[in-house]
């Protein structure tokens, strides 16, 4: 069985879309762990346990976003090297990020322990929740290696147009996370500290998997001991690639952190509302999520291959999926939202079920932006652009620090659900004018062109 995409030749939607679908799946299986463990938590556990999982959710994301994001910048860089075809090349670049990727999970998870309860303190966590936010939190961030070794395995697979392996073992742990969950709640009564056990072991199954599949199978993502030889350049554009992704997710995240705070502060039902409504967020976000990373990677490709042309043509089909995913989730959601909500926190309680729904339905017809943004930005990476990028998560950071500040406070929580609308739009704006503005998109714009402009003089 052929599991690689060659993304460098052949019909351009044909191989994002083969692509893309084994990385979807994969996405799905891996929202999956958080989902699963909403649901059971909120469930069994109730509003209170939920709302703990909520409040402390916002936190985890911003210690283990950055590390995620660095891996994410690493890979970027290995398929660049593949799209060249130089295999020692690839090779050191695979060396590099095993070396950089672990110093800085490292220090992540070191800090986390210093910082975690002061920072869930500053947030406004309410006092009867804070010590179960904590539990839960703590755990996942002290093995936070854990879940930057499957993604910075699996990435590097994707680098060489392999989506299919990766898929294979999530599911495998991801079905292994059903049963731990069941197992650690109901059998072992941990409490939200078990949801929080069974996703980290089943993680770091699907990584020892990835792991024994690329030793035995794809040699060439194998560095030999010379490898590891500094190289000067290489590690710079490692280390500013992956930095550059990783300051990216930290900056929205943190954003995310601030806007959890003003959230914090408005009761425990509406933490369990909103923490139900973000993990439906995250399934609706994931087919425009995944279409930014599998154009990364296709971008990275192509880069290194010098067909700037294809990768002009491969964002217009992925904005173009894009728009068509957003259309299909506001004929879900606009009438779905409340059973939705309902199915996924367990509570009968009115304002927990409207608070979700509110949020749902305003978002509804902002996703389509949503996939352009992700497409734009991460095909700036892939063009090997740091600091654009950047930008967009700065102006999402300062936004949201504005809603908390002067919206949130007079609007209550209706602030909240037109915040990120709102701050989307103004980013897709800055990263349209950045990618077709860009020097290398706009040489194979006016070839196009020219090429146009001399059919139809030939046709004449």
């Amino acid at each position: 069985m052929d599991t690689k995409t060659d993304l460098l030749k052949g019909s351009i939607l044909k191989v994002l879309i083969l692509f893309m679908i084994p990385l979807f799946i994969s996405r799905v299986f891996q929202q999956l762990y958080n989902t699963v463990d909403t649901m059971i938590v909120g469930n069994i556990l109730g509003e209170k346990a939920l709302a703990a999982m909520g409040a402390s959710s916002a936190v985890y994301e911003l210690l283990v976003g950055f590390a995620l994001g660095i891996g994410n910048g690493l890979s970027i860089v290995a398929a660049r090297s593949f799209g060249t075809g130089d295999k020692a090349l690839l090779k050191r670049s695979v060396a590099g990020a095993l070396v950089i990727g672990l110093g800085i999970t490292g220090a992540i998870m070191i800090l986390s322990r210093i910082f975690l309860m002061p920072l869930l303190r500053l947030l406004n966590t309410p006092g009867e929740i804070i010590d179960e936010a904590y539990s839960y939190v703590a755990l996942l961030t002290l093995f936070a290696g854990v879940m930057f070794a499957y993604n910075l395995f699996a990435g590097l697979l994707r680098a060489i147009g392999n989506s299919v392996v990766p898929l294979i073992f999530l599911v495998l742990s991801a079905i292994l996370n059903i049963f731990l969950d069941l197992l650690f709640i109901t059998q072992f009564d941990m409490g939200i500290r078990g949801a929080a056990v069974a996703t980290v072991l089943a993680q770091g199954i699907s990584a020892v998997l990835c792991l024994i599949y690329i030793v035995m199978k794809c040699r060439i993502l194998i560095p030999s001991r010379e490898h590891f030889r500094f190289d000067k350049d290489l590690y710079l554009e490692l280390l500013g690639q992956g930095f550059s992704m990783g300051f990216m997710m930290a900056i929205v995240s943190t954003g995310t952190v601030i806007l959890q705070s003003a959230i914090n502060g408005l009761g425990t039902l509406v933490i369990a509302g909103h923490t139900a409504a973000r993990k439906l967020n995250s399934f609706c976000m994931m087919p425009v999520s995944v279409t930014g990373m599998a154009l990364s990677t296709f971008v990275s490709q192509n880069r290194g291959a010098n067909q700037g042309d294809r990768i002009r043509k491969g964002v217009f089909y992925a904005n173009m999926i894009s728009v068509f995913w957003g259309v299909i989730l506001m004929a879900i959601l606009l009438p779905g939202a409340p059973a939705l909500v309902s199915a996924m926190s367990g509570s009968k309680e009115t304002v927990v079920l409207d608070i979700g729904t509110n949020y749902m339905r305003m978002n509804a017809p902002f996703y389509a932006v949503l996939g352009i943004l992700f497409n734009l930005r991460y095909s700036l990476q892939g063009l090997g652009k740091k600091l654009i990028p950047l930008v967009s998560s700065i102006i999402e950071f300062l936004g949201k620090i504005l809603f908390v500040i002067l919206i949130i406070p007079k609007m209550g929580y209706f602030g909240v659900i037109i915040c990120e609308p709102v701050i989307w739009c103004l980013m897709c704006l800055q990263l349209l004018y950045s990618f077709y503005r860009n020097p290398y998109i706009r040489q194979f714009g006016r070839a196009a062109k020219q090429n146009s402009k001399n059919f139809r003089i030939s046709e004449k």
